[in-house]
C-alpha cells in the first residue's frame, strides 16, 4: 500500500477570532483547510470585554457579515444586550454594540466551524515550520506530525511568548489558563528571520453579582428597537446556540478619589512603572494606573459592569484594567460605590506577547519575505476582537486564492473600515497596539455601518464568499432601494424632489404617517425588516447628499492614483531627487501604487510626482512609444 501525504491547502494557526474567520472564509471559498489551536473548547474564547462592537468596530463587524463571515451572525446568537452607540451624532458614526454571552458565543463559533464543509479541526500546538528552497511547505507540531499545506495563516493573538504580570509576579501564558506558543515564536525568529517586537494589553478584573449593590450604580438598559449586526435574513443563516436573554442591563459607576489614592501608594508594585514591562501598551486603553498618572486633573474615572453571560453571576469591571498585584485590587474595588463588600472571581492582568512588525506585509496579509504566509490579528499589532476578525477574513480569503493559483485580493481605504485598517498597518509606523476609529477613515460618510452590503456583498459574491439565498436577498433589497432611490430623485412635489423633501425628516427606523409632501407620493415600501432599511437608507442618503457627492469626487481622486501601479523591483534606492528620509520609508513599505506611497509620513507631494514622472518613463520605455 502506498501511504499519501495529505496536502491541505490552508492551514489555519489559533483559533481565536481571526484564526476562526481565516478557516472560515478560506473553507467556504472552496480551499481544504486545517484550523490548529491548542484548545478546541476555548475557539472564539472572549479573553477580555464579553462585547463585540462599538464604535469603528461595529462597522468592521457589519463588513464582515456582508462577506458572509461568521462574527455578525455568533454576535445576534449570543446577544444579551444590544445598543447603537453614537446616536447624538450624525449616522455616519453610528456604530452599533452588543454584549455577549461569552459561552454561547464561545460555542456558536465552535458548532458552526464544525459544521463547516472542507474545514478540519485539530487540537495542537504548531512548533516550528516546514521549509523548502526557502518556501514555507507546512508546519510541525508538538506531536512531531509534520502537516503540508501550499500555505499558512498565523493568528496566534497574545500566545507568542506571552507572559502575564500580576503585579510584580509574571506567569509564562497565552492567556490566564492558557500556555504560551513560545517554540512557535522562536521559530519566527531563527526560522523564518523576521522582525519581531513586544507589545502589551491587559484585562479588568471579573467580580460576582451576588457581592455587588447595582443600586448605587447607573443602570444602562438594551436597545428595544430591532437591531442586530446581520443583515441577513433568517433563511440564509445556520442554525446555532442562543442567549436564553436579550436584554440584560449594563451598570456604570464611577471610581473615587480614594481608589485613586490607593493606586498611587502602591505605582512601586505596578510593574509598568517598575521597568518590569517591556512592551508598548495602547495610549486610547490605558490600565488604571495610568489613566490616575497621566489624568491626574480628574479625581474619578467611569466604569462599567457589564454581564459576561445570562447562566453566570460574573461581570467584567470595564475602564479599570490594571497589573497591580491582587491585594491592591480588592483595595481599590471596594473603595468603589456599591462595591464595598465586592468578591474577586478572576483578578486582572497585563500580558506582554511577540509581533510580526506589519511593515513585512503586503495589503493582501501576505508576509512580503513568504507569499505563502499570512498573518491576521494580534500577531500584526492590532488590538481587538473585531480588528482581527476582519483581518482574518481578508487573510484567509487570499491563503485559499493563492493555494488555487490565483491572484490575491486588496480592500481599498474607500470601501471598507478593513481596508483602512490593512493600509494603515503596512503603510504607518506601528509602535503600539493598533485599534479602528471612525476618525481613521477619510471616507467614512460612505462607509457607515447601515450600507456594508451595498459596498461589500458583490466583491465577497465574485470571491465565493456568501450562499446564493444571501445574495438574493441581498439583491432583492438593493433592487428596492435602487427603485425607491431613482423615484424619490425623479419624482417632484411643490417645485421639489422629494429627496429634498425627504432631508427635512429627523431620521427614525419606522416610515412615518405623518409626511411634509402626500405619503402616496413614495413608492411602496414594505413595512417589513427590508422596507424598514430601504427607508432608512433613502434618509441617510438624502441627509449626507452634497456631502456624498464631494466625497465621491475624492475617492475618484483617490482611484487615478491607486491605478498608479509601482512595480515591486521600482529603484527607489537609486532614484534622484529623494530626501533620504523618504528613500528610506519608501524602500521599508514598498508601496504597491502612488496611493499608497502618498499616505506613507514624510513623503511630499513633491516626491509623488517625481515617482509618477519616472513611472511614465518606465512605461514608455517598456512600450517603446510615449505614455
Amino acid at each position: 500500500m502506498v501511504f499519501t501525504v495529505k496536502v491541505y491547502d490552508v492551514i489555519v494557526v489559533g483559533g481565536g477570532h481571526a484564526g476562526c474567520e481565516a478557516a472560515f472564509a478560506a473553507a467556504r471559498a472552496g480551499a481544504e483547510t486545517l484550523l490548529i489551536t491548542q484548545n478546541n473548547d476555548h475557539i472564539a474564547q472572549m479573553s477580555c470585554n464579553p462585547a463585540i462592537g462599538g464604535v469603528g468596530k461595529g462597522q468592521v463587524v457589519r463588513e464582515i457579515d456582508a462577506m458572509g463571515g461568521a462574527q455578525g451572525i455568533v454576535t445576534d446568537a449570543a446577544a444579551i444586550q444590544f445598543r447603537m452607540l453614537n446616536r447624538g451624532k450624525g449616522p455616519a458614526v453610528w456604530s452599533p454594540r452588543a454584549q455577549c454571552d461569552k459561552v454561547v458565543y464561545q460555542r456558536g463559533m465552535k458548532f458552526l466551524l464544525e459544521n463547516t464543509p472542507h474545514l478540519g479541526i485539530l487540537q495542537s500546538e504548531v512548533v516550528a515550520f516546514l521549509l523548502e528552497n526557502g518556501t514555507i511547505t507546512g508546519v510541525k507540531t508538538m506531536f512531531g506530525e509534520d502537516l503540508h499545506s501550499r500555505t499558512v495563516v498565523l493568528a496566534n493573538g497574545t500566545f507568542l511568548s506571552g507572559k502575564m504580570h500580576f503585579g510584580l509576579q509574571t506567569f509564562p501564558g497565552g492567556r490566564a489558563g492558557d500556555p504560551a506558543s513560545t517554540a512557535l515564536a522562536q521559530a519566527l525568529r531563527e526560522q523564518l528571520h523576521l522582525r519581531v517586537g513586544r507589545l502589551k494589553t491587559g484585562t479588568p478584573p471579573r467580580v460576582l453579582a451576588q457581592s455587588i449593590d447595582f443600586s448605587a450604580m447607573i443602570p444602562q438598559p438594551a436597545e428595544q428597537a430591532e437591531f442586530e449586526f446581520s443583515c441577513r435574513s433568517r433563511d440564509s443563516r445556520p442554525a446555532l446556540p442562543e442567549a436564553i436573554r436579550h436584554d440584560m442591563p449594563c451598570y456604570g459607576v464611577y471610581s473615587t478619589t480614594e481608589t485613586a489614592e490607593i493606586v498611587k501608594a502602591n505605582l512601586d508594585q505596578a510593574p509598568l512603572y517598575r521597568g518590569v514591562i517591556e512592551g508598548i501598551g495602547a495610549r486610547y486603553c490605558p490600565s488604571f494606573e495610568d489613566k490616575v498618572v497621566r489624568f491626574a486633573h480628574h479625581p474619578r474615572h467611569l466604569l462599567f459592569l457589564e454581564p459576561e453571560g445570562a447562566q453566570t453571576g460574573e461581570y467584567y469591571v470595564n475602564g479599570i484594567s490594571t497589573s497591580l498585584p491582587p491585594k491592591v485590587q480588592h483595595q481599590m474595588l471596594k473603595s468603589i460605590p456599591g462595591m464595598e463588600n465586592v468578591v474577586i472571581s478572576r483578578y486582572a492582568y497585563a500580558i506582554e506577547y511577540d509581533f510580526i512588525y506589519p511593515d513585512q506585509l503586503t495589503r493582501s496579509l501576505a508576509q512580503k519575505q513568504y507569499e505563502n504566509l499570512f498573518t491576521a490579528g494580534q500577531i500584526n499589532g492590532t488590538s481587538g476582537y473585531e480588528e482581527a476578525a476582519g483581518q482574518g477574513l481578508l487573510a484567509g480569503l487570499n491563503a485559499a486564492l493563492y493555494a488555487a493559483g490565483k491572484s490575491t485580493v486588496e480592500l481599498p481605504r474607500d470601501r471598507s473600515y478593513i481596508g483602512v485598517m490593512i493600509d494603515d498597518l503596512v503603510t504607518k509606523d506601528i509602535v503600539e497596539p493598533y485599534r479602528l476609529f471612525t476618525s481613521r477613515a477619510e471616507y467614512r460618510l460612505h462607509l457607515r455601518q447601515d450600507n456594508a452590503d451595498l459596498r461589500l456583498t458583490e466583491f465577497a459574491h465574485k470571491q465565493g464568499l456568501i450562499g446564493e439565498q444571501q445574495y438574493r436577498d441581498f439583491s432583492s433589497f438593493k433592487s428596492l432601494l435602487d427603485e425607491a432611490l431613482i423615484h424619490c430623485r425623479n419624482t417632484v412635489h411643490a417645485g421639489k424632489p422629494l429627496f429634498t423633501w425627504l432631508k427635512q425628516l429627523e431620521l427614525s427606523e419606522s416610515i412615518p404617517e405623518a409626511l411634509p409632501f402626500p405619503g402616496d407620493l413614495l413608492p411602496a415600501i414594505p413595512d417589513t425588516p427590508w422596507g424598514r432599511r430601504v427607508w432608512q437608507e433613502l434618509q441617510i442618503e438624502a441627509h449626507y447628499d452634497g456631502y456624498l457627492q464631494r466625497e465621491a469626487a475624492s475617492i475618484r481622486n483617490l482611484h487615478k492614483l491607486e491605478s498608479w501601479q509601482i512595480p515591486a523591483d521600482f529603484p527607489f534606492e537609486t532614484l534622484p531627487g529623494l530626501k533620504n528620509e523618504s528613500r528610506a520609508k519608501l524602500l521599508k513599505v514598498r508601496p504597491t501604487t502612488l496611493a499608497q506611497a502618498e499616505r506613507i509620513d514624510g513623503v511630499t507631494p513633491a516626491e509623488i510626482a517625481l515617482l509618477q514622472v519616472h513611472l511614465i518613463r518606465m512605461r514608455e520605455k517598456s512600450s517603446g512609444e510615449p505614455a
